[in-house]
């Protein structure tokens, strides 16, 4: 395509959204809007799967061994668990380590109770791997694999922790698809009403141009581009507005709630917005450019 025809295709476009300026209007206010609502949903969205991947990773799988284990055996299969794909970390607890902690945390207040032990160790024999995945939908294989290794004895893991946060994830995937098909519906529908304007008022102008040879492509493209400007201006708006929204929301809730706030972990804004600016800059467009396609085959018969 020559760079004139380009040039004519963008000035026909601009013109066709200003000559039709209210309906130019409401499909850009109303991608803006859609949008917008995607960008409040992403973040929400991002940010409670961010919690949930942390969560995740601190659902912690105690691996026992079996009395009179030797010091090589625990780290062969301290070796083998290594290996492991789905593995984030591996954390060895001596049984003094596992004796102390408990002491610390049960008997905390009970100096003299603590005493009677003198120097006996009552979990002499529970040593341990303490072992955290990176992903919690993958405890039941690591779990079947893990008891079958040589010198286990115990497996302590939280199925129904593990499976609730799964569920979770699965259940934020499909609620996200849902809202983001809706969306693009709504917009996809005023970008046809929008350029079934335009091509009403430029009937009589595009059968000239037909008349004196003008080809399919060269009539098409001033609507294509006109889509695909009404998509990226309703996809620019609300990107800036809600940059400035994400940044005053993470303050605002860091300082009011404060409980809340150590419960929720939070993406910051640069993270957010290299996913989130691609992300609906390519939706805008794409709303643009199926929507003016969709509408200048059904309605241009050229």
């Amino acid at each position: 395509m020559k760079i004139s025809s380009i040039i004519y295709s963008i000035k026909q476009g601009l013109k066709n959204i200003r000559r039709n300026r209210m309906f130019s209007l409401a499909s850009i206010g109303t991608i803006a809007a859609c949008l917008f609502l995607f960008g409040i949903f992403y973040f929400i969205l991002a940010n409670f799967r961010y919690t949930v991947k942390i969560e995740e990773k601190s659902v912690g799988i105690s691996i026992f061994f079996k009395e009179g284990i030797t010091e090589d055996e625990i780290e062969e299969i301290g070796d083998q668990i290594k290996q492991r794909s789905e593995v984030a970390t591996l954390e060895y607890i001596s049984a003094d380590d596992a004796w102390e902690k408990y002491k610390k945390d049960t008997f905390a207040d009970e100096q003299e109770l603590i005493d009677t032990f003198a120097d006996d160790n009552p979990l002499e024999d529970s040593a341990s791997y303490v072992v955290y995945l990176n992903e919690v939908a993958a405890q039941p294989e690591f779990v079947e694999y893990v008891k079958g290794l040589d010198g286990v004895r115990k497996v302590n893991n939280s199925d129904k922790l593990a499976k609730g946060l799964s569920d979770f994830n699965v259940l934020l995937g499909y609620v996200s698809g849902a809202i983001i098909i809706l969306l693009l519906a709504v917009a996809i529908f005023l970008i046809n009403t929008t350029i079934t304007m335009g091509i009403s008022v430029r009937k009589e102008e595009i059968s000239i141009m037909k008349l004196i040879g003008a080809t399919d492509y060269f009539v098409r493209s001033p609507f294509i581009v006109e889509g695909i400007i009404i998509g990226l201006t309703g996809a620019v708006l609300p990107l800036i507005l809600l940059y400035f929204i994400y940044n005053q929301a993470i303050t605002y809730i860091g300082q009011k709630f404060s409980i809340l706030s150590n419960i929720l972990h939070f993406l910051n804004v640069n993270h957010v917005f290299s996913t989130l600016i691609p992300l609906s800059l390519g939706i805008g467009v794409g709303i643009g450019l199926i929507g003016s396609v969709i509408t200048v085959r059904k309605h241009l018969r050229v």
